[in-house]
């Protein structure tokens, strides 16, 4: 029996920053005995809670199942824990694998040497068996493995996400440094918005922002197009559990307003990629999608704005951004009475340019931007 059998216990990955929204969010999809570590969750759950969290979840990036951990002094104790996993019990010949590891205060070399200790392993116990070896894909695989070790001790996962999980299956276009799926959604939660009030995204890029609020209100699971997930290859998976859940999740989704949310941009190609990537998700057809610089936009009072403007990757450079920035700032305060606004600095320099007092920041990466979260309260 593996680790997670014994214990009910699992461990979600999720963006430095995000530890409490998450706690917050797997406890809402059943959840329990959640402990926060810096860019992780340990919980428990059973086995329709861990079908709800992985088809729902909009801010963790996978969700990890311990198969076995293990005292780790050195590389050959990867291979001996891995070669006494029976892995047949969770993918055949005929289907791929992958390897990703990470190691902290190890005395193993590396994680790619870690990683290729436990795929040999992998790969030796099959051809003992079977004179065969399953192949490796590093894309697409049909299960991936996960190898952590920590200073002397090691764990071994299977990946029950079956992938990232902020490769939401939506964005057939893109523009220059678009925002992670899982890092909006976060936006999106961290600002409130419940649909009570109109919501506009005036610098949309490929629509990012906007498709996780339409998501959000819309009660659409952050899963829901993607083809499977990894728990279907765990040896206790039970399709009817699985049925069960997703038709529950699936019948609650709403239908999002006509002029609940507008989107624009002054670049034809990012409104292009939003109105492209909007009708990719039930509901998202019905947001406005304007080209419009947001200087030229009358006004955008009494709402919830989300934002996350060039940060010097988009704009190839800095040379207009303290201008942008500047703009953006008189921009929100003389026509957007009564309203909040969320902006996304990914260069943190920019906060002062904006020439706004914040009610709130919070940090937040993106990829591998150390950003901020601005809350402007617009009287």
């Amino acid at each position: 029996m593996t680790d997670y059998q014994k214990s009910g216990t699992y461990f979600a990955q999720i963006a430095d920053g995000l530890e409490e929204a998450g706690i917050a969010e797997l406890t809402e999809l059943g959840a329990v005995s959640t402990r926060a570590v810096r860019r992780g969750i340990h919980f428990k759950a059973d086995r329709s809670a861990l079908y709800r969290i992985n088809y729902c979840t909009r801010l963790c990036t996978r969700v990890l199942a311990p198969v076995k951990s293990f005292a780790c002094p050195d590389p050959e104790a990867i291979y001996r824990a891995a070669r006494s996993i029976d892995w047949t019990r969770f993918f055949g010949l005929d289907q791929t694998f992958a390897v990703f590891a990470s190691t902290a205060g190890s005395r193993v070399p590396h994680s790619q040497f870690a990683g290729l200790k436990l795929k040999d392993a992998v790969v030796d116990q099959f051809r003992a068996d079977f004179a065969r070896r399953p192949n490796v894909d590093p894309r697409t695989p049909d299960l991936w493995i996960n190898l952590y070790v920590e200073k002397d001790r090691g764990t071994i996962s299977i990946d029950t996400s079956g992938g990232s999980l902020h490769r939401r299956g939506y964005r057939i276009r893109s523009v220059d440094a678009p925002m992670q799926e899982t890092v909006a959604a976060a936006m999106v939660r961290l600002s409130g918005w419940d649909g009570r009030v109109p919501l506009a995204d005036p610098m949309c890029g490929s629509g990012t922002l906007i498709i996780e609020a339409v998501m959000a209100y819309c009660r659409t699971p952050a899963g829901y197009l993607r083809t499977g997930f990894g728990f279907q290859q765990l040896p206790d998976y039970d399709p009817q559990v699985w049925k069960t859940v997703k038709d529950e999740v699936d019948s609650r989704i709403q239908k999002l307003p006509e002029g609940l949310i507008d989107a624009s941009d002054i670049d034809s190609q990012a409104v292009a990629a939003t109105r492209a990537n909007c009708k990719q998700v039930p509901g998202a057809g019905q947001v406005n999608v304007m080209r419009m610089d947001f200087t030229q936009i009358d006004s955008l009072d009494n709402r919830i704005i989300l934002c996350n403007p060039p940060y010097g990757i988009r704009l190839n450079g800095h040379e207009r951004l303290d201008d942008l920035y500047r703009q953006l700032g008189d921009f929100l305060k003389q026509r957007c009475k009564g309203s909040e606004a969320y902006i996304y600095f990914g260069n943190r320099d920019m906060i002062k340019r904006i020439g706004l007092k914040p009610a709130w920041k919070k940090p937040l990466r993106n990829g591998g931007l150390d950003g901020r979260v601005v809350k402007y309260e617009l009287y």
